[in-house]
């Protein structure tokens, strides 16, 4: 890295004065949480599926979950103490009363 670039210098100042790329360079050598790996570190990486599958696994399962599980707000009219029966389940009550639909409605 060039000496001009100075740790007290913005992003923007490095920037402008030397350009994007050492902007970059300079963000990534001040930060003492980050190193720039080597092309030998991504030779030797294997994806993350070989290498801790199951949490690959849960995250993919997880992802279908929610793309499965759109949401959509249906607004009803409830009998005022339905109403606060309902709510007093708890912070959870959406979910319960999701779920009660769903074995409701849900052919044997």
């Amino acid at each position: 890295m060039n000496s001009g670039k100075s740790r007290g210098n913005s992003f923007e100042e490095v920037r402008g004065e030397y350009g994007e790329d050492a902007a970059i360079d300079a963000g990534i050598a001040a930060d003492p949480d980050t190193i720039e790996l080597a092309e030998e570190w991504f030779s030797q990486a294997r994806p993350a599926s070989e290498v801790i599958p199951s949490i690959v696994e849960g995250y993919q399962h997880s992802q279908k979950r929610e793309a499965n599980s759109m949401k959509v707000m249906l607004p009803i009219p409830l009998d005022a103490d339905l109403a606060e029966r309902i709510r007093s389940i708890g912070p959870e009550w959406e979910e319960v009363v999701n779920e009660k639909l769903h074995q409701a409605f849900t052919p044997p």
